[in-house]
């Protein structure tokens, strides 16, 4: 089987997280990824731990598997004249300047254009190339800004960030998304263009039914910690040594939940015979469920549950979350050759194509000499 982006040559000037996960995700695909990094520094993430492995951080090795790295300073006549031709040769190019940078460096999408018709460009910015373009684009910041925050964390508390950067997580995948349907049109049209994503918008289309709320009604949401706005119970529940987390997504859910619970009289009372009854009269249902729950461990309650056929989870760590996928046999993880630690693995399977096998996260200016090599010569992959 081979990789459905093998041949696929990916010019990679982005860092910190949302690009260099697009393109980790290229590479997982089967792209030639060429990392093209500040000399001497590099990816700004090569500087952010802890934690720290014997071979970097792992904040860098989480987003850089599977590429080539080449140190180039695009303010060096010669080093431009390199980069230039790594564009011509690329089906891709992703970077995450701010906007106009690449335009002065003499790499701007227009020049990237006329070196390569075919090229798919594609940028990410923060808050996009208008009136945001000065707005230096950081994942913190746009959860803040965008609303992300004020729907995280406790009624009663601060505003809360999600516990990773989730918005360049998602742009990321946007990012991907965008590639992809450009490539798909270039093999109907032979040309490239410009694909353009930012963390704002991003951010905006992960907010589902919360932004839709608010479209609806003119009311922003507020936090509710782990409550649902709509539906009930949905949110943790205590048990006698912690949180259990029920989903109860329609009437009949319910029944089976309070019937494990011996609770059955609940599914008739008229404050919780429906999803709408359940959400005004929330907490009288939660303290009636906790009444029970309160009597056995969680691990207690969601073989109970799971049993009953109830959607439940005991919240654990990422520790325990990789350790249940692994029960589950859906391999979350994938080793890389010592001393470089194992990471997760690409989330998606394929029934005809496979994945590339992925190689260590690799040290600055590893492939210099081997990207030059191969921009002199006339082979079309490094």
């Amino acid at each position: 089987m081979t990789a459905p982006l093998e041949g696929v040559v990916v010019a990679d000037f982005s860092r910190v997280l949302a690009g260099p996960l697009a393109t980790s995700t290229l590479a997982d695909l089967g792209a030639e990824v060429v990392k093209v990094e500040r000399p001497a520094t590099g990816d700004d993430t090569r500087a952010w731990g802890p934690p720290w492995t014997e071979t970097g951080s792992s904040y860098f090795a989480c987003a850089n598997r599977s590429k080539k790295s080449l140190e180039l300073d695009l303010r060096d006549p010669d080093d431009l004249r390199v980069a230039e031709e790594l564009v011509s040769r690329a089906d891709v190019l992703v970077e995450n300047f701010r906007t106009g940078t690449l335009d002065r460096l003499g790499l701007g999408y227009e020049r990237a254009r006329a070196l390569n018709p075919g090229l798919v460009y594609c940028s990410v910015s923060g808050f996009g190339a208008g009136a945001g373009a000065d707005l230096p684009g950081y994942d913190f910041v746009v959860q803040a800004v965008g609303g992300l925050m004020s729907i995280t964390g406790d009624a009663d508390g601060e505003p809360t960030k999600v516990g990773v950067a989730l918005v360049d997580v998602l742009t990321g995948k946007d990012a991907v998304i965008g590639i992809l349907a450009a490539l798909a049109d270039r093999e109907r049209t032979g040309l490239g263009q410009h694909v353009e994503v930012n963390l704002l918008s991003s951010l905006l289309g992960g907010l589902a039914n919360q932004a839709s709320a608010y479209l609806a009604t003119g009311v922003a949401p507020t936090r509710m910690g782990n409550q649902h706005p709509s539906i009930a119970p949905y949110e943790t529940l205590r048990c006698r040594d912690g949180l259990i987390a029920v989903a109860c997504g329609n009437d009949g859910q319910f029944v089976r939940l309070v019937k494990a619970l011996a609770l059955g009289a609940l599914a008739e009372d008229e404050r919780f015979a429906t999803n709408p009854a359940r959400v005004e009269h929330r907490e009288a249902l939660v303290a009636a469920l906790e009444g029970v729950l309160g009597r056995h461990d969680a691990e207690h309650w969601q073989r109970v549950l799971t049993e009953a056929d109830v959607p439940v989870g005991v919240v654990g760590d990422v520790g325990a979350g990789v350790r249940r996928a692994e029960e589950l046999g859906l391999r979350p993880t994938v080793d890389l050759p010592a001393p470089h630690a194992a990471q997760v693995r690409h989330p998606i399977t394929y029934s005809r194509s496979s994945v590339r096998e992925p190689t260590p996260p690799p040290a600055l200016g590893e492939h210099n000499d081997q990207v030059r090599r191969w921009l002199t010569d006339e082979m079309r992959r490094p």
